[in-house]
């Protein structure tokens, strides 16, 4: 031992050079027995996950993955424990009703609390229970009593981007969309709108869940931060835990507010999406509705908002597409209903390519190789691996969707059965998103109204709006990086 250095910090040097060490055998070692070791993906991918991690933390995941697809193939290694797949075949396997893959424990990191929803389960148990009470009322064939409040909801939009462009010559119509859609499910779970369309601005519940929704991706990949803000005052975490208490007493007061409505009149209430599980028969408690309803109301909003804002742009900015679109709006009678926008071919093959470039959740859902193990596309993979199918990939195949990086609305005037089997707008299998059909209603209904009130819409470059801002950043939940999409006449 040399002189001047004591006893404890010679021990402690030494622990810490061994612990270097052991750590970096360990990695060697996994790195030379890992049975993914045969799957096709960069180097780095076999030692660590830092690459994917640092592309996570940046919202580019799903563009990082995809390069790696162009270059290595259908299947590729993404870290040293995770592949992701882009093939039809492995899609069908992976998501099929009750098939053998269960969800990672990544959808449990990604909503707070420790209450179980339909959304982050991987009890199939507990999801069959809770698909069947909340499948019903957002099905497709009962939304049509739903439609006078969903119609009203995009008029006072639509109305309120026509004041914006009258006032100021150009209005972001992402903040509307946003305003709309999320008023919308609000009501639709809650029994009251969030009059977010009404006030022009976002109210403290969605402040929340917007700081909440921020930090999704440090949670998830920092799951320690969240235990250690327990103890340790860590500003960011803090913050975090108190957005949550926010989200749940507001959510609870309207349970409260809404309860009271139903007592007042048992026999005709007011319908919402959540009206059975207030059943005492429902099982339900309290607890478990808040949750139900947390998810749904991020679930609804975000992902409405995002896709009616690249379906504006997209169309705003090809006048072709955007004249054809008008001339086919034309035709309808007023006042416009949801029935005829169903039979509108050209309206539902831009939504159709909307969903397919612009995603809303265009990340890959994760999955777990059941014990036996699986195979996919000949390679080998163990049990406990996670495996991912990103929609983002799947969409943009070239042997599937020629030029596929393109909008081009009419490759769905006659789709094949490989594009059908490939699209993934809302995932697939038992876990398909439940509000699919309230997202087509809301996306023809703000189509319709907006193109046939301001035909001569297009993108706009006051404020600064450049094309910069419409790239695409997803933790998780895809966004335009500027959160902004700037439009005049």
């Amino acid at each position: 031992m040399e002189p001047g250095i004591s006893f404890t910090s010679f021990l402690i040097s030494h622990w810490l050079t061994f612990i270097l060490c052991a750590a970096l055998l360990s990695t060697i070692y996994r790195r030379f027995t890992n049975p993914l070791s045969h799957i096709p993906g960069p180097e780095i991918s076999k030692w660590t996950g830092a690459i994917w991690t640092y592309n996570w933390l940046n919202g580019k995941i799903p563009i990082y993955v995809h390069q790696l697809h162009e270059k290595y193939g259908p299947i590729v290694r993404i870290s040293p424990d995770q592949i992701d797949v882009c093939d039809i075949s492995a899609v069908k396997e992976i998501h099929k009703t009750n098939g053998r893959f269960n969800k990672t424990i990544f959808y449990r990191r990604l909503v707070t609390g420790n209450v179980q929803s339909i959304f982050s389960t991987n009890d199939r148990q507990f999801h069959a229970l809770h698909r069947r009470l909340l499948a019903s009322p957002i099905s497709d064939s009962s939304l049509t009593r739903l439609e006078p409040l969903i119609a009203n909801n995009v008029r006072i939009a639509v109305n309120k981007i026509k004041l914006d462009l009258r006032d100021s010559g150009a209005t972001d119509v992402f903040k509307w969309w946003l305003f709309m859609a999320t008023d919308i499910i609000g009501e639709l779970t809650f029994g009251d709108s969030f009059r977010m369309l009404e006030t022009g601005k976002k109210n403290q519940y969605i402040l929340d869940m917007e700081r909440l929704i921020s930090l999704q991706a440090i949670r998830i990949t920092f799951p320690f931060l969240v235990k250690i803000a327990r103890y340790a005052p860590i500003t960011i975490m803090k913050n975090a835990a108190e957005a949550q208490i926010g989200l749940r007493t507001y959510a609870m007061q309207s349970i409260d507010r809404y309860k009271k409505i139903v007592s007042q009149n048992p026999s005709d209430p007011k319908p919402t999406l959540f009206t059975k599980l207030f059943d005492e028969n429902s099982g339900l408690s309290d607890s478990d509705i808040i949750q139900e309803a947390q998810g749904y109301i991020v679930a609804g909003s975000d992902t409405t908002a995002v896709t009616m804002t690249y379906l504006t742009y997209s169309v705003c900015r090809d006048s072709r597409v955007r004249e054809k679109l008008v001339a086919e709006l034309a035709t309808l009678p007023k006042p416009v209903a949801d029935k005829a926008l169903r039979d509108l071919t050209y309206l539902n093959q831009i939504i159709n390519e909307t969903l397919r470039l612009y995603t809303a959740v265009p990340f890959g859902l994760p999955r777990l190789v059941p014990p036996e193990g699986a195979q996919f596309n000949g390679y080998d993979v163990p049990g406990g691996i996670t495996v991912s199918t990103q929609a983002y990939s799947l969409h943009r195949d070239p042997a599937i969707f020629p030029d596929p990086d393109n909008f081009i609305p009419e490759r769905w005037e006659n789709p094949t059965k490989e594009m059908r089997d490939a699209s993934l707008p809302f995932g697939g299998g038992s876990r398909i998103c439940l509000g699919m059909h309230l997202a087509r209603m809301e996306l023809r209904l703000a189509t319709a109204l907006f193109f046939r009130a301001l035909p001569n819409a297009r993108p706009s470059t006051k404020e600064g709006m450049t094309a910069d801002d419409m790239e695409m950043q997803s933790f998780f939940l895809m966004a335009p990086q500027g959160h902004r999409c700037i439009i005049e006449t």
